[in-house]
């Protein structure tokens, strides 16, 4: 997509509508484009938001009152009398994220601005629907106290589990899966620990919105998002949504079998692209080799030692990936494909150097503005921090919520 239409497109996706049924959109538009920008005059946002300036000014005074926005005084510029200026508060609410993967828990706290406030990761023995809610609540409370007197309060919390949701029988990696909760409805679960309102999301839906928000896809309008968990994950972004499917399993991809470019393929579960390219197919080839690992930080000095068993898996993935990266290419004709998650950044990298020479696609175009392949920002919070996203977007990001605007 050239620059112009990146432009158009953005535009599309933030910006206002004036009828009065719309006011709840309207809130969102404002609070996006302050805190894209930063801090604003009422008139710049009204500009840039498409609003009125009367709406803008309603608005403003409610998310003031609200302890959204902050007032932090007037901007010099030229002639006349400055603009006040506003800005999202910082030290106002804040929203949880939990990533519940089979072995471990990662947990952020964000405030209205993307700021984290607190993040923690510790390890998971028990994955089920006994233990993990009342987990999360202790650890959610743990950080909120670390916030001191002066910390906000929280709006919700946000929870990220590898799918897919209520479907029997498909192949897994076992580990990639969280045994005990078919048939569960975990929503409610977490909401009776925490007493708080509590959204549940897939895994990479979530780590796309967490790219998208806070990473490599903050200036993008359409991408897809590769997710390193346990297993292997898709996450689409399409004119600044997250494709989620009917019922909330769009891009389970490790369950799909493809060719690999140099190698023989595999037919049938065993095929899955996870069995080979994720994080549990790596442990598992270097626990073959008699090397164990148990974290990113253990694999990150594998490959600073230049372990070959870790190069060869690298390979090996690489000819999985570049297939499956012209087929995502010639399926969504996305800006760029990016690869993120439970990986450290110099795997990743090694990994899409690996790819080429990628196939041939709709992405093969010789004026391009990104690669055709891009490492992710967020690391290993990437889940985490899109799962914190959740509970804000009916309040903070119009492009991201899944309420109909005009509704």
């Amino acid at each position: 997509m050239n620059s112009r239409g990146k432009k158009n497109l953005r535009q599309r996706v933030a910006i206002g509508s004036n009828p009065e049924r719309n006011r709840a959109h309207n809130r969102r538009v404002v609070l996006e484009v302050i805190r894209l920008n930063e801090h604003l005059g009422r008139t710049e946002i009204a500009r840039r938001a498409q609003l009125t300036p009367q709406a803008v000014a309603n608005i403003v005074e409610e998310l003031l009152e609200e302890g959204l926005l902050i007032q932090l005084g007037r901007l010099r510029s030229g002639r006349g009398q400055p603009p006040i200026q506003f800005a999202v508060n910082p030290d106002g609410p804040v929203t949880a994220g939990v990533e519940i993967a089979a072995d471990h828990m990662v947990t952020v706290l964000l405030d209205l601005s993307g700021g984290v406030r607190g993040q923690s990761i510790v390890p998971l023995a028990e994955p089920g629907p006994d233990i993990v809610p009342d987990l999360v609540a202790r650890e959610v409370g743990r950080l909120q106290a670390g916030l001191g007197s002066g910390g906000g309060r929280l709006l919700g919390v946000g929870v990220v589990m590898p799918g897919p949701f209520e479907v029997e029988g498909m192949s897994s990696v076992g580990p990639a899966t969280l045994p005990g909760w078919t048939g569960v409805e975990p929503a409610p679960l977490f909401s009776r620990a925490t007493g708080q309102y509590v959204v549940v999301e897939n895994d990479a839906t979530a780590a796309v919105v967490g790219e998208r928000l806070y990473g490599a896809g903050r200036q993008l309008g359409s991408f897809c998002y590769l997710y390193f968990g346990v297993g292997l994950g898709l996450g689409v972004i399409q004119d600044g949504r997250p494709l989620r499917g009917a019922f909330g399993n769009a891009g389970e991809i490790g369950h799909v079998g493809l060719v690999p470019r140099k190698r023989r393929g595999i037919y049938g579960p065993a095929g899955a692209l996870e069995r080979f390219v994720s994080v549990f197919a790596l442990r598992e080839r270097l626990a073959m080799a008699g090397t164990y690992v148990a974290n990113v930080e253990d694999i990150q000095r594998l490959h600073d030692a230049g372990d070959p068993t870790l190069a060869e898996w690298i390979g090996m993935a690489a000819d999985y990936l570049a297939p499956t990266v012209a087929m995502l290419e010639n399926i969504f004709d996305p800006e760029t494909v990016i690869f993120g998650g439970g990986l450290p950044d110099s795997v990743l990298e090694a990994v899409i150097a690996a790819l080429d020479p990628l196939p041939v696609s709709v992405a093969t175009r010789r004026q391009r503005s990104l690669p055709r392949v891009l490492r992710g920002q967020t690391g290993r919070l990437t889940a985490a921090l899109g799962a914190a996203a959740l509970p804000l977007l009916d309040t903070v990001s119009p492009h991201l919520s899944v309420a109909d605007p005009t509704g």
